[in-house]
């Protein structure tokens, strides 16, 4: 068998993986181990989080968070707003996407951050809730 089908294979499964779908947590919200309200309640999530879509029947949509947990949330609650946590220990922010470029701003590990574009390779433009934009490196955040 030749090796053209696994390669497009390769290719397909990593472009599927790249338009993971993200959104953010409108307002606090309790996440349930099944799509029902009389499912077992796990958490609340607290509003402007990253979640990766995973399924949704409409109503409902199970979701992940950064820390890998599945769960399901109303449909209702999800904005289309984007967000990212941080998850390094400290996330320099640089004035431009390059890692010689003046430092913007550091994020502390779990700081929500908005996403403001994507264009820069390897690197997320964000904003700060206090209003400071910048740079930070994509291998220091999740919910790309």
């Amino acid at each position: 068998m030749p090796r053209l089908p696994a390669a497009l294979l390769s290719f397909f499964i990593a472009g599927a993986a790249a338009a993971a779908d993200y959104r953010s947590i409108a307002e606090p919200a309790v996440l349930y181990d099944a799509p029902s309200v009389r499912a077992t309640k796990l958490y609340v999530i607290t509003r402007q989080a990253p979640v990766e879509v995973i399924a949704s029947d409409g109503t409902w949509v199970k979701v992940r968070d950064f820390t890998g947990e599945l769960a399901w949330i109303d449909a209702k609650a999800l904005s289309e707003q984007r967000t990212v946590v941080v998850t390094a220990p400290v996330a320099e922010v640089r004035e431009k996407p390059d890692a010689q470029a003046p430092l913007a701003f550091r994020a502390q590990q779990g700081v929500l951050l908005e996403l403001v574009d994507l264009s820069a390779i390897g690197w997320v433009h964000v904003r700060h809730r206090d209003g400071a934009t910048g740079y930070v490196h994509l291998t220091d955040v999740w919910g790309i």
